[in-house]
């Protein structure tokens, strides 16, 4: 069994996406969503069974949440803190997974991955292994670690940057057997619902998947 998650609530139309996976990260106003997205997300979830989780990231909407800005930890952990509970205004919130920088950063960071911990008011974090589950662990969080279907990885295990080419993976052959070898050694499997044409590539993955005898079931 494997869960496959997607972040939404981020562009137009992303929500179709729900139809497919099996968590849903949400948008919850840093880099995109407001609150008209995440009441739209928190319904479709609901009517689909999909679990819902908090995607906060530094408040970067010009940059979509992908630039570092080097901003103090406390400051951006107050920051995020606020964003999760924004979103539990309209929805149970089972999880938190980082936004682009600063999800790396928090990889990196040990002040910055401390600083988000102290104020989290949700305990279940998904992410790459790093600083962050590290810390997440000895302080009593519950962790799974996710690895992405679209995105290339480097030898040694860490994501090819954006801006470099090749970063991003779209051929739907080579996404889904990257989701095929990744699954045994991930809790969660990632989809971008930025991505172009992420719905079809998303219900090849799935279909995919299951094909090959792999279930699908929500991690939280």
């Amino acid at each position: 069994m494997v869960d496959l998650n997607a972040d939404l609530g981020e562009i137009p139309g992303d929500l179709a996406l729900m139809e497919v996976v099996t968590s849903a990260n949400v948008a919850c106003g840093g880099h995109a969503g407001d609150e008209r997205t995440m009441a739209e997300a928190a319904a479709e979830a609901a009517a689909r069974g999909v679990v819902i989780g908090a995607h906060p990231s530094y408040r970067d909407r010009e940059g979509f949440g992908r630039i570092e800005r080097g901003e103090e930890p406390s400051k951006v952990a107050d920051e995020v803190a606020a964003q999760v509970k924004r979103l539990r205004r309209f929805a149970e919130v089972r999880y938190v997974k980082m936004h682009g920088a600063l999800y790396h950063r928090a990889n990196t960071d040990e002040e910055m991955a401390a600083a988000l911990l102290a104020r989290l008011p949700v305990h279940h974090l998904l992410a790459q292994e790093g600083a962050l589950t590290r810390l997440a662990r000895q302080a009593g969080f519950s962790v799974t670690l996710e690895g992405f279907c679209d995105r290339a990885y480097r030898p040694d295990g860490n994501l090819v940057p954006r801006g470099e080419p090749g970063a991003v993976l779209s051929e739907p052959a080579a996404v889904l057997a990257q989701a095929i070898r990744l699954s045994s050694s991930f809790g969660s499997l990632c989809l971008h619902g930025d991505t172009p044409g992420a719905l079809e590539l998303a219900r090849r993955v799935r279909a995919g998947l299951e094909e090959a005898g792999i279930g699908l079931s929500p991690f939280a």
